[in-house]
């Protein structure tokens, strides 16, 4: 019998539609390969002990024809940004160890109504602060693809879970990346949709003005469907777009049977087409641009000219933004309490300093020198004003293409310690994309082959225009295709062994 952790969300509907399967059956599996792996990867922090009783409802329900819903009965990794009432959630802090939310974010609720079978939740870098999962008070995840690695960051631990097999769709949140760029140091799928498209209630803020919780996946197909089940309108998220959004599934579907991509304007970013790049990267970004032309794209060259400023203003706005939202971790309403002989701002002092970790401590310094008196415009006013820039460069960029290309990360997965002395090379990895989510437009990493160095995967990266996450879909699902098919199959079933385990069987069809 096929392994059910290699088969796709898509593809386990599929069999539970069919009757062939079960989502007891379904989640077993998955829980089953957590614990075989999981001890070499740490993916989770936290792994549910509902799993099983939400997966014989969720039958139950199924049986009596409650649910419809195309992923209802598939097991998914939630990221521990995310709140949840039955299960705690730390933000990869010791200043929230323990904490059980009394409310489950949005989009938790809208998986749980949907029928999906929240596996637990996975690890990150301290309130997303980090690019490689190093940063996690409960220490870090490692790269599937090699144990010695990371997994990129801050969402590594979705990452990973996704492809380890551990669970065949996650959530992530991306505030400068963290979605894409584990995506991309792991071989699998990662979006981040527009700016508001998905709701932020209760996804415990980093910058307020950046983060976006958006889909992990092993396909394009799989991550449309979560996203169809996550997004839309919430009154209780400000920043919510009230638009009406069309089916992402049908669009991922639509670009997959796609029989050309004739008519289709395909931007290069020469900006993020760089020569200091890994050369292995660059390589299958090439091959890809060849492959995009001969299926009838036009490649044509874009310039963002802002964009060389896009970290500076980042690395201001963020932890600008990450020093106020973390000011209610203050030793009195919820969290950790260091209880000290003093006063109500020494007990603060001291919860905070044992609470944060290194990186954490030194944004909020950041953050806070930025908005002090004096410094506010020099520092975060003329940020914003870079961000403007930035976003009407990419309005110029997309009155000349209807999608924009790039590599997701300039090399592929680093060494385990190899940048955590050196804070400014970390934050440099995210250069290609952090201008994403400056300009509040969606991006997704996929897939785009083995870089010659190594052996370790290359993320490709799409970008569209605001709102028209729909149109990501469908270029995201005509460029799978066009990958696999020069790849011999999807990428992640080149994956070397865990556990001891033999390669993984690319005859399981739709990983």
């Amino acid at each position: 019998m096929t392994d059910l952790t290699r088969l796709s969300a898509a593809a386990l509907s599929g069999l539970l539609a069919a009757g062939e399967t079960s989502s007891v059956e379904i989640t077993r599996a998955h829980l089953d390969r957590i614990e075989a792996v999981d001890g070499d990867v740490h993916a989770f922090l936290h792994v549910s002990d509902a799993a099983l009783d939400t997966a014989a409802l969720v039958d139950a329900q199924r049986a009596a024809g409650e649910l419809t819903g195309e992923l209802a009965g598939i097991p998914v990794a939630i990221k521990d940004v995310l709140t949840t009432v039955d299960m705690p959630s730390t933000a990869g802090s010791k200043i929230l160890e323990g904490w059980v939310p009394p409310y489950d974010a949005t989009v938790v609720a809208r998986l749980r109504a949907a029928g999906l079978v929240p596996l637990g939740k996975t690890n990150m870098d301290e309130f997303a602060m980090g690019s490689s999962t190093e940063h996690s008070a409960y220490g870090p995840t490692r790269n599937p693809w090699d144990l010695s690695r990371i997994p990129g960051g801050s969402g590594g631990g979705s990452a990973a879970a996704v492809a380890a097999f551990e669970a065949p769709i996650a959530l992530g949140s991306d505030t400068g990346g963290s979605i894409r760029q584990p995506a991309a140091l792991t071989g699998s799928v990662g979006v981040k949709p527009t700016y508001g498209g998905v709701s932020r209630y209760g996804a415990i803020a980093l910058a307020s003005s950046l983060d976006q919780v958006g889909p992990v996946s092993r396909s394009v197909l799989d991550a449309a469907l979560l996203h169809d089940v996550v997004g839309g309108h919430d009154p209780r998220d400000s920043t919510s777009l009230t638009d009406a959004w069309p089916s992402f599934a049908a669009a991922a579907r639509q670009g997959a049977a796609a029989d050309s991509l004739a008519g289709l304007r395909v931007g290069v970013v020469t900006e993020l087409d760089a020569p200091g790049f890994q050369p292995g990267v660059l390589s299958r970004f090439h091959e890809t641009l060849e492959l995009l032309a001969a299926a009838g794209a036009e490649i044509v060259d874009v310039s963002l000219p802002s964009v060389e400023y896009a970290i500076a203003a980042y690395y201001l706005i963020l932890p600008a933004e990450a020093s106020s939202n973390l000011a209610k971790f203050d030793s009195v309403r919820f969290g950790l309490r260091v209880p000290v002989t003093g006063t109500v701002e020494d007990v603060m002092a001291a919860t905070r300093e044992a609470g944060f970790g290194a990186e954490v401590k030194r944004r909020v310094i950041l953050g806070t020198y930025a908005l002090s008196a004096g410094y506010y415009d020099a520092y975060y006013g003329s940020a914003q004003k870079v961000r403007t820039l930035i976003q009407r460069d990419f309005a110029a960029a997309f009155e000349r293409a209807d999608v924009l290309i790039s590599p997701t990360t300039p090399t592929t997965a680093w060494s385990l310690g190899a940048k955590l002395d050196d804070p400014l090379a970390m934050y440099l990895t995210d250069i290609t994309t952090i201008p994403a989510n400056l300009a509040g437009i969606p991006g997704m990493s996929l897939p785009g082959g083995l870089a010659a160095e190594d052996g370790l995967p290359v993320g490709i990266q799409l970008m569209a225009p605001a709102r028209e996450d729909a149109r990501l879909y469908r270029v995201g699902g005509t460029l799978e295709r066009l990958l696999e098919e020069r790849w011999g199959g999807p990428l992640l079933a080149q994956a070397p062994s865990l556990a001891g385990e033999e390669m993984f069987a690319a005859e399981s069809g739709a990983v």
